[in-house]
């Protein structure tokens, strides 16, 4: 019996930007008797959904994607997706700069800092973990100052960036981080159905996709 793992390879890229989807918040509401509400998140941070089917415009787009999923073999392991609206520390259409994201504060001593995107601020700001950051793409600075790329590694397994010795941010420097980023999904089903037929006549299959933490 195979074991479900992590393949640290990306969908198609040109599928994936013609996909549809976004985040999903689940959130319980109970309805009192007066007529007011009690709403409970029951997530803490979202849950990806998205619908790759609408990125096929080829019969070598299927071809791919099929091959994609056979490798993948269906459910079983999780994958990188390029969100084609949420893919960067700035805004899709942004320059990366090392200055995007607050990623921590200095103590003299603490080297590791996980990359998180942080959405809104002050105390409804939402903070986002990156777990699968691109490598090459990240950059970082110390107290305004960006770093070469000498001052420190990145874990891109974990998202965290890594401070050498005698970079490690001194107490109060503010640690920011710049960087491109996939999102870790799987099939959301054991099934490809397509027709050529009907993709002929501009019918595309469903390709579920879900976020996972990998």
């Amino acid at each position: 019996m195979a074991l479900s793992a992590f393949h640290d390879v990306r969908f198609p890229l040109a599928v994936a930007f013609g996909a549809t989807g976004g985040p999903e918040r689940r959130t319980e509401i109970v309805q009192l008797q007066s007529g007011h509400e009690r709403r409970n998140a029951r997530f803490s941070q979202s849950r990806r959904r998205f619908d790759a089917g609408s990125g096929v415009r080829s019969l070598g787009d299927l071809y791919e994607l099929m091959a994609f999923f056979e490798a993948r073999r269906g459910s079983l392991h999780a994958f990188r997706f390029r969100d084609p609206f949420d893919m960067k520390s700035c805004a899709p259409d942004g320059v990366v700069r090392a200055t995007d994201q607050v990623i921590g504060t200095g103590t003299g001593s603490e080297a590791r800092f996980a990359l998180v995107k942080t959405y809104g601020t002050g105390a409804d700001a939402v903070r986002r973990p990156i777990t699968k950051p691109v490598p090459g793409t990240v950059k970082v600075a110390v107290a305004g100052v960006e770093k070469s790329g000498a001052a420190f590694t990145l874990d891109a397994e974990a998202g965290a960036v890594v401070f050498a010795a005698g970079h490690v941010p001194l107490a109060g420097q503010v640690v920011t981080a710049g960087f491109e980023f996939d999102v870790p999904v799987r099939f959301d089903t054991e099934r490809l159905e397509a027709s050529l037929t009907a993709f002929k006549a501009g019918q595309v299959p469903a390709v579920p996709l879900v976020e996972v933490q990998a």
